[in-house]
């Protein structure tokens, strides 16, 4: 299992990133998806979540209607587009597969989504 993330970068407070994440290694259309941050000195955080079929997901209260969760199973790729992005969404931005291949839409628990990739960073500052 491989998972790449991009599409990070720094942007003034109002603006707005999409990130991707390659995946290879797996039949990534059978797993759900989900998208965590991790800022230094805190737990890691939820942001959201997609079934395998790209046609359901949820969201962190902090990032509900900000934050768009998508996926493209011919391109084996998970995005994470991100408008009016706020200083405190500031952190390393983690995509992560779900350890069952299930059709549902799965409540997040660190410990259900173990295979993480290396991250990519999103800095909001004016």
């Amino acid at each position: 299992v491989q998972l790449v993330e991009s599409g990070g970068g720094s942007v003034q407070p109002g603006g707005s990133l999409r990130l991707s994440c390659a995946a290879s290694g797996f039949a990534f259309r059978n797993y759900a998806m989900a998208w965590v941050r991790q800022t230094p000195g805190k737990e890691l955080e939820w942001v959201s979540t997609i079934n395998r079929a790209g046609d359901n997901a949820y969201y962190a209260d902090s990032v509900n209607e900000r934050f768009t969760i998508s996926r493209d199973n011919n391109k084996n790729t998970l995005y994470l587009q991100m408008n009016s992005l706020k200083p405190e969404d500031a952190a390393v931005y983690i995509c992560t597969k779900y350890v069952f291949a299930s059709s549902e839409l799965p409540v997040f628990r660190a410990a259900d989504f173990p295979k993480r990739g290396q991250g990519t960073q999103v800095t909001v500052s004016s």
